[in-house]
């Protein structure tokens, strides 16, 4: 693996987590009612997924062409992804804490 594909799988690792580490939405606004629900959580990470995509073109058109793909490749990235929020997941909704 080149230094470019090694980059974007561990910024999209980070990216995958960050909504369900991050308390704020959309890492600014404090929400009103002290944590943010799973609905913004889902949404941040959507926004992340896209986010992503825009970085792996751009790593992708400074290396040459930008080569064409079909639903399967966008797919197998979105099961990708979720697979990478999955440490996240388990840590805000899963993992028990003690005295809770």
């Amino acid at each position: 693996m080149n230094f470019s594909t090694t980059l974007l799988l561990v910024l999209a690792f980070v990216a995958a987590n960050l909504p369900f580490l991050v308390e704020r939405i959309f890492f600014v606004i404090r929400p009103r009612a002290g944590s943010k629900n799973f609905a913004w959580r889902l949404l941040e990470l959507i926004v992340m997924f896209f986010v992503m995509g825009g970085i792996a073109l751009l790593l992708e058109s400074r290396g040459g062409d930008v080569h064409k793909q079909n639903w399967e490749f966008y797919a197998v990235n979105t099961a990708l992804f979720v697979v990478l929020a999955y440490p996240g997941f388990v840590y805000r909704y899963l993992w028990r804490r003690r005295g809770g």
